[in-house]
């Protein structure tokens, strides 16, 4: 078999057996991850809460997990989040698989990955309904309304919570969710959205972030005619040299400052609305492309 063909093979074996492998992977080890944060009940769902100390009004963040993931799956960027000033709740969504739930065995994809023509906004609607519960919480709840700026809400996800938080933006119309400021897509499941053709009704500043390893995930957002190049402006897309699908969780740690420096630059642009840009257009050494299209108000 050429070279091509051998590479093309294996990119479409690993797009249809990543998505249980590695979170098989994430599962196993989740239980042994630094765990922090507050776990609380909020909306009917259990959520994970990362505080910080100010008693002041905080803008908000809402972490969505990976299928078969948990709420603390990424905590060296939650904290990261909390060090810079924001709030962030992770709700565990149904499949998550914390402290070596049920889920992995009992929670199979509602439609197959290697399957996106399947997909719909129907599938997965649970996880928008999750993040949708907790931040209508977050208005009446006494331990909290006083502590958040729901005035300045961004929205971040890993892989599946990539999709649900594209979702909310407005990739799928039907879930677009009003007050959210930008959304930060970590190795997002794209697919649907590409076979769908809906990410031209994206109406928030996206950042993706990819890497050289992710290969079943990466490519779909980097291509020509992928996911960045089809969403509107403001955006941007980052790799990061050595990074597979599971660098944005507790489980590797390849680049993490990396992703920390573009992730908390973004999320002050767009969510705290900070008028610097420069730090977000900055190549950094570990970093292999750096695409942006910036808005209007924008000046790179």
């Amino acid at each position: 078999m050429p070279r091509i063909e051998r590479s093309t093979a294996r990119a479409r074996i690993a797009a249809t057996a990543f998505p249980l492998f590695a979170f098989a992977l994430l599962a196993a080890v989740s239980v042994q991850a630094d765990v922090t944060g507050e776990s609380v009940q909020l909306g009917g769902r259990a959520v994970r809460v990362w505080q910080p100390e100010n008693p002041a009004p905080a803008p908000v963040l809402i972490f969505s997990h990976g299928f078969h993931g948990c709420a603390t799956q990424s905590g060296f960027l939650m904290r990261a989040f909390v060090d810079a000033g924001y709030i962030v709740f992770a709700p565990n969504h149904r499949d998550a698989t914390c402290n070596g739930g049920s889920a992995y065995w009992i929670e199979r994809p509602q439609q197959p990955f290697q399957k996106p023509d399947a997909w719909s906004d129907a599938t997965y609607r649970d996880r928008a309904d999750d993040v949708a519960a907790v931040i209508a919480a977050l208005g009446t709840d006494e331990r909290f309304r006083g502590r958040v700026d729901l005035d300045r809400l961004g929205l971040v996800g890993h892989s599946l919570g990539g999709y649900t938080v594209l979702g909310l933006g407005g990739a799928w119309p039907s879930w677009k969710m009003p007050g959210v400021k930008a959304v930060l897509a970590l190795s997002p499941y794209t697919n649907p959205y590409l076979v769908k053709a809906t990410l031209g009704s994206v109406a928030v500043p996206v950042m993706y972030q990819g890497g050289t390893r992710d290969v079943a995930i990466t490519p779909s957002v980097a291509k020509d005619g992928g996911a960045y190049a089809l969403t509107p402006a403001p955006k941007y897309f980052v790799e990061f040299d050595g990074a597979g699908h599971l660098a944005w969780t507790d489980v590797r740690d390849t680049d993490h400052d990396e992703i920390v420096a573009y992730s908390v630059a973004f999320a002050n642009r767009y969510v705290r609305g900070a008028a610097d840009v420069a730090q977000l257009t900055q190549k950094l050494p570990e970093v292999t492309v750096l695409q942006y299209e910036a808005g209007k108000t924008d000046v790179p």
